[in-house]
């Protein structure tokens, strides 16, 4: 693939993904709300309903762009990566329709590990910060690792307006440097519908929210960027650029002490004041979180929350960068 294919297919994956997303988005907000497809907005006054869930519309672009990218390439790894986004956007759109018990996200999520390992879209080869490890059965292992843990990392986060689209947003920036580094620029190609449909729904979910992701948009999202790290072997990346996510998610677990649905929780992390600013709990048994530690200076607006975690997401791709050109240095230019 040569300069003028590379920017060729890039720009109309990114513009499909981009335009069917910040188009549809509209339509689906308008379409929804007729439908009474809508959820209170707890933190706001008078508790608006806001249209859910957008997963369908970020299916579509995404969908609509590695098909594209597909017909261009007929790279078997841009399917494997469309084909797991599909299979999480599906887990997630079962759960948006019925609230299914807690170890069904993760559980479920391990069939978007099949078709990277069945398309063969895996390496053998482990990039980590000092060199690279071959191991090639373990790496099966980690492939169906990976995929439950990104799904549910980006679910998990996704508690205030425009965070999950957001945090996805940044962290995807050093991930596609990293895959075009050490991967292919076929995967690289793949994991531009991500970026570009996820800042066309930032614009519709950034505060104050005008529609909901849905668990079928926030599995879509965190699959979509676990199967690109392991394809595009920026395992290590991925991870590093997710840090506050992962911090999220271990918190909340290691807390409540088993895989449950946040939403059963009787206990809320944080708790809402009169002036609508957000407080965090301090009931013994609510669960720890992110969120809930940013507040422990004192209460702070939801924007203002929102902030604070796209800026540990900002500092979580800085050391991302690090990463790379370390990786780069140890290990020679790539593998």
């Amino acid at each position: 693939m040569n300069f003028t294919d590379i920017i060729l297919y890039g720009a109309v994956a990114s513009a499909i993904s981009f335009a069917a997303v910040y188009f549809l988005t509209p339509v689906a907000i308008r379409s929804l709300t007729a439908k009474g497809s809508v959820v209170q907005d707890y933190h706001k006054p008078g508790r608006p309903p806001v249209p859910r869930p957008a997963g369908p519309v970020l299916m579509a672009g995404i969908a609509i762009a590695e098909i594209a990218l597909f017909l261009f390439t007929m790279d078997t790894a841009v399917l494997a990566v469309l084909a797991s986004t599909a299979v999480a956007f599906a887990v997630g759109y079962v759960d948006d329709r019925k609230v299914m018990p807690g170890w069904f996200k993760p559980a479920a999520l391990l069939l978007a590990a099949v078709p990277i390992v069945a398309l063969g879209a895996h390496g053998a080869h482990l990039n980590l910060v000092f060199g690279s490890a071959f191991i090639p059965l373990l790496y099966l292992v980690l492939v169906f690792v990976v995929m439950p843990i990104a799904g549910n990392t980006i679910n998990s986060i996704d508690v205030l307006n425009g965070v999950a689209s957001g945090f996805v947003l940044i962290a995807s920036v050093p991930l596609l440097a990293a895959i075009a580094v050490f991967g292919s620029m076929q995967v690289f190609l793949a994991g531009l519908p991500l970026l570009f449909g996820a800042l066309a729904f930032f614009k519709y979910h950034k505060y104050p929210s005008r529609i909901f992701p849905g668990d079928s948009g926030t599995l879509l999202l965190g699959a979509m960027y676990g199967a690109l790290a392991v394809a595009g072997r920026a395992e290590i990346i991925g991870i590093v650029a997710l840090l506050p996510a992962v911090v999220n998610s271990f918190l909340f677990l290691s807390s409540v002490k088993k895989v449950v649905e946040h939403r059963q929780v009787k206990a809320r992390p944080v708790v809402l004041l009169d002036d609508y600013r957000l407080a965090a709990s301090k009931e013994a048994g609510a669960p720890a979180t992110l969120v809930r530690l940013i507040l422990a200076d004192g209460p702070l607006t939801e924007k203002q929350i929102g902030q604070r975690i796209f800026v540990l997401a900002a500092f979580s791709a800085l050391l991302a960068f690090a990463t790379i050109a370390l990786q780069y240095f140890f290990l020679g230019g790539g593998t």
